[in-house]
């Protein structure tokens, strides 16, 4: 009998240490939808929705399914953030700290570790649709950097703009003849489709005709995907990295003056619809209980006319270090796991998800680099009311402009929206921002205490970067870092 009963402790021991995705569900499926551009004062459980001339119902129901953050932090840019979502890794050591213009090698260098290579490794299947914004070179795309199929842009929706461009130049040719130019002065931009092993194909030229209907191509292929491998009985991770509400925007032919408030509002309807497509999909897979669900945006919300978004009671737009930029909508769920209902304002950075999802899928993060992220699991299941997060140093390009630790904000330099020019603080300042969501009062003189944790956090991240030298933007591969 004490024979036959050792074995079944063995089995009870090792259930009763492992994370609770492993010890409960297996592995479960993973669904990261990242919004473009979606700024914190857009969706109406962040007080938006019918404000912003849109309710957001799916979304809204999303977030009282699970846990919602009120502060989320990322990174300043879309190629910074979604470096930092992939590799765990804030953008400054891995060379893809600004969007890329062209004219040298852009995006992750293939030494970089994503967390879609993390979890492929251990039997997921993976796809991506949308923006990839972290290499425009075939040997960088998506499925060279761990993703089994992949359908989008390799940079960003700006340039469905150029086709129009060029037509618009063409009144011109006598101009261009004179100064030997093509009249078609720059190069329209492709959609692509590619799988693991092949070579991406082009599909379409990205004009604004099909920026109206990326949502519903890359909604549309996700929802099979997550279908597909449902019926296979595969874990899978998703990355829906959705367009909207990035400029231009515009919306699908068939929302286009749904709510009657522009075109603006009829996105943000859009947009919550497309979610409630990638929910519904979930549910009739019958996967519902099985697979976490993770809603957020990239970074704060567009500053250029006619597409501004709202930063909600926060000041300043993307490109700074301002709440409204730093700050955006997140929300976790995971039916029996994640508490739902639950609401919370503990610090949480974008990086800390790479760092989680790989422990919720039975990976482990890289030895041989320094990794930001910090697990974050327990908090999200509820285990403890704090985040494993203090802190963290905010970079806007290579500039330190600030660091956020706990309620308290330190400014460097001062820039409140992406047109403004970057100010150097002859002194920095200090924001409580419990007492100030504005940012419009340096209290340094009355809390010079607060410097003490910020320099110890700027110092800990000097001291890793000099150990641990940044990758510079441009890097070909194959890249080896130094000894």
């Amino acid at each position: 009998m004490r024979k036959c009963l050792l074995p079944i402790l063995g089995l009870l021991v090792v259930a009763l240490s492992a994370p609770p995705a492993l010890a409960q569900q297996g592995r479960p499926n993973i669904v990261v939808m990242l919004v473009d551009n979606l700024g914190y004062g857009e969706l109406g459980v962040y007080g938006g929705g019918v404000l912003r001339g849109a309710p957001t119902p799916r979304i809204d129901e999303l977030a009282s399914q699970g846990m919602r953050l009120l502060n989320f932090n990322v990174e300043a840019q879309c190629t910074p953030s979604r470096s930092a979502l992939m590799t765990g890794r804030f953008a400054i050591r891995s060379g893809t700290y600004e969007v890329p213009l062209g004219g040298v090698p852009d995006g992750l260098t293939q030494w970089e570790v994503t967390i879609a290579e993390l979890l492929s490794a251990k039997g997921y299947a993976t796809g991506m649709w949308g923006k990839w914004h972290l290499g425009s070179a075939e040997s960088r795309f998506p499925t060279h950097q761990g993703f089994d199929e992949w359908y989008g842009i390799p940079r960003t929706y700006d340039e469905a703009m150029w086709p129009s461009f060029n037509e618009t130049n063409s009144v011109w040719p006598s101009i261009g003849d004179k100064q030997g130019w093509n009249a078609k002065v720059v190069h329209p931009q492709h959609i692509y489709e590619a799988r693991k092993g092949e070579k991406a194909r082009q599909i379409a030229e990205l004009n604004v005709e099909r920026r109206r209907t990326t949502e519903a191509e890359i909604t549309t292929r996700a929802v099979e995907f997550i279908k597909r491998n449902a019926s296979a009985g595969r874990p899978f991770y998703a990355y829906v990295s959705f367009s909207l509400v990035h400029m231009p925007t515009l919306p699908n032919p068939e929302f286009a003056g749904k709510t009657g408030n522009g075109d603006w509002a009829d996105a943000l309807a859009e947009m919550d619809h497309r979610t409630g497509q990638i929910l519904d999909a979930i549910k009739e897979a019958g996967i519902e209980d099985n697979t976490l669900v993770i809603f957020t945006s990239d970074n704060g919300p567009e500053a250029t006319d006619p597409w501004q978004g709202a930063n909600g009671p926060w000041r300043g737009s993307y490109f700074t270090a301002m709440e409204g930029s730093l700050r955006t909508p997140f929300m976790i769920r995971w039916p029996g796991q994640v508490p739902a209902g639950r609401v919370n304002n503990e610090i949480v950075h974008l990086v800390d998800t790479f760092t989680t999802l790989a422990r919720v899928g039975g990976a482990e993060v890289p030895q041989d680099r320094p990794i930001d992220g910090v697990d974050q699991l327990d908090f999200f299941l509820g285990k403890q009311e704090s985040s494993n997060r203090e802190g963290f140093p905010a970079y806007v390009a290579d500039r330190l402009a600030a660091v956020k630790w706990r309620n308290w904000k330190t400014h460097f330099i001062w820039q409140e929206g992406m047109y403004d020019t970057p100010q150097t603080l002859p002194l920095p300042k200090v924001i409580n921002l419990l007492t100030d969501m504005k940012e419009e009062r340096d209290t340094a003189a009355k809390n010079t205490w607060v410097l003490d944790p910020t320099v110890k956090i700027v110092a800990d991240f000097e001291a890793s970067l000099k150990k641990y030298p940044p990758i510079k933007v441009g890097t070909p591969d194959p890249y080896t870092p130094p000894k």
